[in-house]
C-alpha cells in the first residue's frame, strides 16, 4: 500500500515533469529504460535504428554508440520495415485512425466511421506527447514514432504499425532529432 508521503512526492514529481500519470500498477521493465549502449558502427551519428523483434529503438550518438529506448511495435503483418526520413514533428499531435484501421476494427473505431472527426492532442490521445512522422520519397507512410497513452504496451507487438515510446522518452528523442533524420527499421 502506498503511503501519503510517497503519493504526494510522486504526484508532485509527475506534475513538475508535465507527465501524465502512469497506468495504475505499471512499471517499465528495466531493460526498456533508456541506456547508453555500444552498437554497429555502420549507422551514422544522428540516425535512428529500430529493431522491432527486440522492441528497441537506437539513437546513434557517436560511431559505435547509441541511446537505446524500449518501444512497442506493430502486430505481425502491420509493421513498417525499410528506411524513411522524419519530415514532420509535432507536439501533442492530433490523431485519426486510417481507413484500413477502421475497416480492421470497426467496433474499436466506431466514433470515426462515416465522419471526419480528428481526436485532439492531449493525454487521452493514442499518439501521446510527441510524434515523428515517417516519409519515404516525400510521401507520408502513415507510420509514426510517437508517445503513448498505454505505457504497458512498451516491449510488446500490439500496435497498428507505429513505433510507440513512453511519453517521457519520446519527448527526449524529439529534442534530439531534427527534421531530415534517417530512420531504419529492420
Amino acid at each position: 500500500m502506498i503511503d501519503r508521503r510517497r503519493f504526494l512526492t510522486c504526484t508532485l514529481a509527475a506534475a513538475a515533469l508535465g507527465a501524465a500519470a502512469p497506468a495504475r500498477g505499471f512499471e517499465l521493465e528495466p531493460k526498456f529504460r533508456p541506456r547508453n549502449v555500444g552498437m554497429s558502427a555502420r549507422f551514422g551519428q544522428g540516425e535512428l535504428l529500430v529493431v522491432p523483434r527486440a522492441h528497441f529503438l537506437y539513437f546513434v550518438t557517436a560511431p559505435g554508440r547509441a541511446i537505446r529506448y524500449g518501444v512497442g511495435v506493430g502486430r505481425a503483418g502491420l509493421q513498417f520495415t525499410g528506411t524513411a526520413t522524419i519530415q514532420v514533428k509535432k507536439k501533442w499531435p492530433t490523431w485519426r485512425p486510417t481507413d484500413e484501421m477502421i475497416a480492421r476494427a470497426p467496433e474499436e473505431y466506431a466514433r470515426f466511421k462515416g465522419n471526419d472527426y480528428v481526436q485532439p492532442g492531449g493525454p487521452d490521445n493514442p499518439l501521446g506527447a510527441r510524434a515523428l512522422y515517417l516519409f519515404q520519397n516525400g510521401v507520408d507512410t502513415y507510420f509514426r514514432i510517437h508517445g503513448t497513452n498505454a505505457p504497458e504496451t512498451i516491449g510488446r507487438s500490439v500496435s497498428n504499425g507505429c513505433i510507440r515510446m513512453l511519453n517521457d522518452h519520446v519527448r527526449d528523442l524529439y529534442e534530439r532529432v531534427p527534421i531530415g533524420t534517417k530512420v531504419t527499421v529492420i
